[in-house]
């Protein structure tokens, strides 16, 4: 009938999904409903009265993110993602925060609009003087790849999925340009979120032999995109952990002619944590 709205997901919900729409992103839930449900756990607490949904549902003391339902919390705390694990063997405490002596001075951090015109112009200058003796010039390397040209031409990528498909372009232009995509190489990604850095960059590969990708996240990532490689050449290793957190040298990386560090997004604290 031509009323009957297309189960795409935006128009109506996907075959057994879940049918509360997702008023931020414009869509609805994608989540598992149960059998013979309308709703998914998550979003049961929206549900009307008659629709059966009597289970009431809680926060979860781990991680207020997601609600599970109240009757189910000690089972649920014993396997919740967000418990207190055993640590890996490339956790070492603040390995990556700096020195003890340098972290003397008070920790307290001011937001830049709470600086007054004099504080800001205080700062500029002691900026200004601490690079007056750096002889470095930027220059702009804007590149691409071939590996992502259909995806960069693809109309159905908007605007923010277009900006992120040309960073990383980018880098994988520039990566091939130092002549660093080849064998026996191990990618770090930080910040990896679904991986899609290292997926472009194990496409821009080819026929490369012996290539690990390690893929840094301390956040629980849904939507991966790494399981697409379990039959490919290359090695993915996802290591849950706060960068701070992290020494790559309690790492067996054998074999390897370069280890090569990449992030597609690298805000202030990280950079400081990567030098």
């Amino acid at each position: 009938m031509a009323n009957e709205r297309t189960a795409d997901g935006i128009q109506a919900p996907l075959p057994g999904r879940c049918g509360y729409f997702v008023e931020k992103k414009k869509r609805y839930c994608k989540m598992i409903v149960a059998k013979g449900k309308r709703l998914c756990g998550e979003h049961a607490n929206t549900a009307s009265d008659s629709e059966g949904y009597k289970q009431r549902r809680i926060p979860c003391p781990l991680d207020p993110k997601h609600t599970v339902n109240e009757d189910k919390l000690e089972k649920h705390l014993k396997k919740c993602n967000s418990r207190e694990k055993p640590k890996p063997v490339y956790y070492v405490k603040d390995i990556n925060g700096g020195y003890e002596d340098a972290m003397e001075t008070s920790r307290q951090q001011v937001s830049i609009c709470a600086l007054s015109k004099q504080e800001l112009e205080k700062m500029v200058k002691k900026l200004l003087m601490a690079t007056s003796s750096l002889n470095s010039k930027l220059t702009d390397r804007t590149l691409s790849h071939k590996a992502l040209q259909e995806a960069l031409n693809d109309p159905k990528n908007g605007d923010f999925a277009f900006k992120h498909l040309k960073q990383q372009a980018s880098l994988a232009g520039n990566l091939e340009r130092m002549g660093l995509l080849g064998s026996n190489r191990c990618f770090v990604e930080f910040g990896a979120g679904r991986g899609k850095l290292s997926h472009w960059i194990d496409l821009a590969l080819q026929d490369a032999k012996n290539v690990h990708f390690l893929l840094v996240e301390r956040a629980t990532t849904r939507f991966k995109v790494d399981g697409k490689h379990k039959n490919s050449g290359s090695v993915f290793e996802r290591l849950q952990v706060d960068i701070k957190d992290l020494s790559l040298g309690c790492l067996f990386l054998q074999e390897k002619d370069y280890l090569l560090l990449e992030s597609a997004s690298t805000c202030v604290e990280l950079l400081q944590i990567l030098l």
